[in-house]
């Protein structure tokens, strides 16, 4: 069975944290179609957490993120 999916690299603000990791992406599909239908709670892998400061506080394999926590999410890339 192929893989039709894609890593994207992408930077999370979840209230006073800050995610750095991998989600799924469709080929072509945008981030926010990814938002719309993430259930409560999506999977983040490779990821970090860094508090606000930039102090790293974990890293691991694999975390499922609270959707509703999310305030911004945004290509790694395109980040400050």
């Amino acid at each position: 069975m192929a893989d039709y999916t894609a890593k994207t690299r992408v930077l999370i603000l979840a209230g006073p944290y800050k995610i750095k990791g991998d989600i799924e992406l469709l080929p072509g599909a945008r981030i926010t179609d990814y938002m719309i239908e993430a259930k409560p709670f999506f999977a983040v892998t490779d990821a970090e957490v860094w508090d606000l400061e930039g102090r790293k506080i974990l890293a691991g394999g694999f975390f499922d993120v609270a959707r509703d926590q999310v305030i911004v999410v945004l290509p790694e890339r395109g980040a400050p």
